[in-house]
Formats: C-alpha cells, structure tokens, sequence
C-alpha cells in the first residue's frame, strides 16, 4: 500500500513538474517585452531594464525556472509586479468566483441530464428517444463560448432577463445566483449530452439484470424499480465520469468568464497573458492544474467505492413505498456500507491501475447481486 501512494504521487509530481517546465517555456517565447507592456512604448531604456532585472528577466531561462521552483518548495508563487501583491492572495481570491461557476454548471447538466438519459432508456426506440439523441448531440456539437454569445445577445442584451456581466454584489446571495444563471448554462450545456447518453446506455444495460426480472417478476411497480433498483446502479459510471467533467469545466470557464466579464481564474489567467504577467500566469496555471489532478483522482478512485456504500445502505422498499427493513436491519446495512467503502478504499490504493478498473467492474456487479437478494 505504501509503495502504491508513493507510486502515485511521485507520478503526479513528475507530471505537474513536466507540465509546468513546458508551460514556463512556451510563455517566455509568446512575443514582447512585460517591460515594455508595462511601462508602454516611450520608456526609456535604463527604466525598462530596472523592470526587467526586478522580474528577474535579465537572467538566463534556466535560472529563472530554477528560482520559481525553489520559491515554489516554499509555497511562493512570486510578485504581481503591477499590483506588488503575492500571487498566491490574488489567484485565492479569484478561484471561488470559478469553482462556484464549475459546480453550478456541473450541477445543472446532472439534473437535466440525468432525466433525460433515464427516460431516454425508459422509452428506449421512441420519439423521445430519437429527440434525446438529437439533442444530446447538438448540445456536445456547439462550443461553450458560441451558446455563450448567444445567450448573452438574447436574454442579457435583447430581452434583458438576465445580467450581462460581473458576478453580482459581494454578500448577497441571491444576486450572485442571478448572475451565475448564463455562465453555468453556457459552460454545463455540453455536458448534458455527455451525462444523458450516458445515463441512457447504463440504463439499458442495468434494466437487462436479473434483479430488475426478479423485481417484475414479484410484481413490483415499474416506477420502484426504476427508481430504487435501476437508477442508483445506473448512475456508478457518471459518479465517475464528473470528475472528467469538473476538471474540463475549470479549462472552459475561461470563454465564459471572458464573454460574461466575471471575475475568475480564467479571466485572470487571460489578462495575464495579454500584459505578459508572468507570475500570474504561472500561478493560474499551476492551481488549476492541481486542482483538475486531484478532482479527477478522487473521483476515479472513491466515487465508486462511495456510489457502492449508498446503494447498500438504501432502504429497500416494497411496492406500496414503505421500508422493507426494520431500524436494526437499517443500522447492519450501514455498518456494511461503511465496511465495504474502507475495503474498497483499501483495495484502490493496494492495487494499481488495471487491478482497480476490474475492481470497479466487480463492484457494480456486486451491487447488481445485493438488490437482487
């Protein structure tokens, strides 16, 4: 077990170490001076050479990027030169604004796409099934920034149902809701697709287990075994998959905290570009990179194992809706929900990758067994 985490972390170490050298590269080769976008074009040379040697831009490539790692081993992301506040407060103030647009997009794509995919699978070769598809592929087809536009032209700018940009006063909740409607709609659109084709192929294959034959065959309404039977295995795999989805959301909220003018890691991250910030750029970069790392391993690796814990310790109910196990059953069934989520725990961090794919795969099958009893 120990030699796994050590495995695993110095793998995404090696990883965040590549893809920051590569970044620090590319970004000293875009064209211009940070000198000279600071100081404007009629600087003088002697100030733009001060600026320079201040950023540490007089030195060698390789020593610039030796000073931001060791700065970097003591949790120093450098100096904002234009504000001379450290980096690390500026992106810590911005990145709320962007996991709060993440969330809600992520959000609202699960709650139209899950419905949709289940119905979809319900109705399997219907009308609505055919619109589902359509739909679902239109919506992964358009890119974020151009349902952005759109919505910005339409409901912000025509019809004025919404605002156009800014998050929205600083404490007051529902002002910040308002403004995060078209953001959260223009980053998640996509992602119902994605999560309704999914739920839909899950669906189908859940609904041809033998748990779902026993349940019809002892009479139980449909509706109870969609819900209580079908629908909580069917949703394993987007458990899973939402990790992906989080991690691409934090990349493309950047088109929409641009077009909606919000505050946010990408916006920063854009602006830093185009005034050749470096530290900025690099500290943007560098959490948003850390934190896409870490999302998409704790999805892939306890998701499933808590996704298995729930469907064990959900109360089964019989056909009128009443629990079909007394308190004590409930409390054994959450012992054993607790049991298997440290076993599974246990188990992905013992084995490696391929060992814990097959695992994932026993254990949906496992739950499959469990609702059959």
């Amino acid at each position: 077990m120990i030699t796994f985490i050590i495995r695993r972390g110095l793998l995404s170490l090696l990883i965040l170490f590549l893809a920051v050298s590569l970044l620090f590269g590319m970004i000293h080769m875009v064209p211009g001076d940070p000198a000279t976008v600071m100081l404007g074009p009629k600087a003088t040379p002697e100030l733009k050479a001060e600026i320079s040697a201040r950023m540490g831009l007089d030195q060698p490539l390789l020593i610039q990027l030796g000073r931001f790692y060791t700065g970097l081993l003591r949790g120093d992301l450098g100096v904002d030169p234009f504000s001379d506040r450290k980096v690390t407060n500026i992106v810590w103030e911005q990145l709320p604004y962007t996991l709060a647009l993440v969330l809600a997009a992520i959000g609202g794509a699960s709650m139209l796409g899950i419905p949709l995919g289940c119905f979809s699978a319900i109705r399997r070769n219907s009308l609505l099934d055919r619109l589902t598809a359509v739909m679902s592929v239109a919506f992964i087809a358009i890119p974020s920034f151009v349902v952005a536009l759109y919505l910005l032209l339409w409901l912000a700018v025509k019809w004025r149902w919404f605002p156009a940009m800014g998050a929205g006063e600083a404490g007051n909740f529902t002002d910040q809701a308002y403004h995060l409607v078209l953001p959260a709609i223009a980053l998640g659109l996509g992602w119902v697709g994605y999560i309704a084709r999914l739920v839909r192929a899950s669906m189908l294959e859940v609904m041809e287990e033998n748990h779902i034959r026993t349940a019809r065959a002892f009479g139980l309404p449909e509706r109870t075994i969609i819900v209580h039977y079908a629908l909580r295995i069917a949703l394993l795999p987007t458990v899973t998959i939402l990790g992906l989805g989080i991690g691409s959301m934090l990349s493309g909220a950047l088109f929409a905290e641009i077009v909606f003018s919000r505050p946010g890691i990408g916006k920063l991250l854009y602006e830093a570009v185009l005034t050749r910030n470096y530290p900025i750029v690099m500290g943007s970069v560098l959490y948003t990179l850390t934190d896409w790392r870490q999302t998409k391993h704790l999805m892939n690796q306890l998701a499933p194992a808590v996704a298995a814990a729930v469907v064990v310790a959900w109360p089964r109910r019989d056909e009128t809706g009443s629990p079909a196990v007394g308190g004590s059953s409930r409390r054994i069934g959450r012992a054993v929900a607790g049991t298997a989520l440290v076993v599974a725990l246990a188990s992905n961090l013992a084995t490696d990758r391929r060992l814990v794919r097959n695992f994932e795969s026993l254990e949906i099958r496992g739950a499959s067994d469990v609702d059959g009893w």
